[in-house]
């Protein structure tokens, strides 16, 4: 359970942080150091269950929330944004029914005319 968690991470930060060579090392560093410090607990013991799901709910994380962008340039205020085949894509739905309060509607809670 362990590795395979530790593998997961790892190919999180890969697909993550794909062409940030400083960051995907740091963050490589800090995986392996962080197993390394948990390496001595008990695979029966409740705490590792608990670093092992930790370390799935990061890796899951990463790939569906963390989003690089890259300024362009000549462009002020513009950046171009690396969205990969496990970003999260949110439908709006919830931002849609929140819209439809009691108030009448609309944007930030107007009469929407």
């Amino acid at each position: 359970m362990a590795l395979v968690a530790y593998r997961n991470l790892m190919r999180a930060v890969r697909i993550a942080f794909q062409g940030d060579t400083p960051i995907l090392a740091a963050a490589q560093q800090q995986i392996r150091h962080e197993f390394r410090q948990k390496s001595s607990l008990n695979s029966s013991d409740a705490s590792t269950h608990d670093a092992i799901r930790h370390a799935q709910e990061v890796a899951n994380f990463l790939k569906a929330n963390v989003v690089q962008g890259k300024r362009l340039e000549g462009g002020d205020d513009m950046y171009q944004l690396r969205i990969h085949e496990y970003t999260e894509r949110g439908d709006n739905d919830s931002i849609k029914m929140a819209g439809s309060s009691t108030l009448g509607g609309g944007c930030c809670g107007g009469s929407g005319r």
